[in-house]
């Protein structure tokens, strides 16, 4: 009888510890979702991409082409703007990417994952509900980017390595003295093309204080390599499937100031695979932090440092 009890206790113990490990795992995600691969160009996939987005509810707030092989469209809903107002920094989650990429002789249409993007934003808001239609729009035939994934509770306090940022260490880019003022100073750096940017798109969050800018970034030919997003995902972006939705960086102005993810955090979130040291790794491009911040507080109106 010991025995048998014995054997029965043992059974249901390395049940629970297989139930715990599949807990665990479905909880793993990855920062982007493949929807579908095909031939052909990238002019000729964009319009069916909005169309089908349109058709789940998504509205398209810019597009752009960062360079010659890829097109990202930005959408957003009403579930993605509530989410954005469930806190002061939740902004960035607004915008989802999409992103239709020529590799060699496949089209790639992929997407930012939502879950993940809330969990990194420390957004508790539910948004299993717009992945799956982002996942009806664009398909999914799965999800991609590190090799492992990362939970809710991993996202939620990501950070690198030891001694980088965190999601509540942003860059301060300028402050005013009014919401009304700080975006202001922002549409006029994007419109000026200040430092080599541009305006994908913008999202004011109702019933908050927030506005969230897309910027695009290119450095031409006299300006900072590594503030470029062609030499940047040159770099970083490198495996089979590529993570072209990692673009646009984000401006949120956030009441009266202005604020941006720190480059070591907004990079690693969606690359938190990415080595250190080697090549395609972040010693490649260690001046990019630094140079992302001078041209995000140009564009701001704010004082660039002397530390740069």
């Amino acid at each position: 009888m010991l025995q048998v009890r014995s054997k029965w206790f043992a059974y249901m113990g390395a049940m629970l510890i297989s139930l715990a490990s599949m807990s665990v795992q479905a909880d793993e995600m990855k920062p982007f979702f493949l929807g579908s691969t095909s031939t052909g160009n990238v002019a000729d996939k964009v319009d069916g991409v909005k169309s089908a987005l349109q058709g789940k509810g998504f509205e398209v707030v810019g597009e752009y082409s960062p360079y010659e092989s890829a097109h990202i469209i930005v959408v957003t809903n009403g579930e993605l703007k509530k989410a954005a107002a469930s806190h002061d920094r939740a902004g960035y989650v607004a915008a989802q990417r999409v992103a239709i990429t020529k590799v060699g002789e496949q089209v790639q249409i992929s997407y930012t994952n939502p879950v993940y993007m809330a969990a990194a934003y420390r957004v508790s808001t539910d948004l299993s509900g717009v992945a799956a239609s982002l996942n009806a729009a664009l398909g999914a035939e799965k999800e991609y980017g590190p090799e492992e994934g990362l939970t809710t509770r991993d996202l939620g306090k990501y950070h690198y390595t030891f001694g980088m940022e965190y999601f509540d260490e942003p860059y301060d880019l300028a402050s005013y003295n009014s919401h009304k003022e700080a975006v202001a100073a922002v549409e006029k750096g994007l419109a000026a093309g200040t430092a080599g940017t541009a305006k994908v798109y913008r999202i004011d969050i109702p019933g908050s204080k927030q506005t969230v800018f897309g910027v695009a970034m290119s450095a031409g030919e006299e300006g900072n390599k590594y503030m470029d997003e062609t030499f940047i995902m040159g770099e970083i972006d490198f495996k089979p499937l590529r993570s072209t939705g990692h673009l646009p960086y984000e401006i949120l102005v956030n009441g009266s100031d202005i604020e941006a993810l720190h480059a070591r955090f907004r990079i690693a979130m969606n690359f938190p695979d990415l080595s250190m040291m080697g090549d395609n790794s972040f010693m490649k491009i260690m001046p990019t932090p630094d140079a992302i911040k001078e041209t995000l507080t140009l564009v701001s109106g704010g004082e660039v440092e002397d530390d740069f």
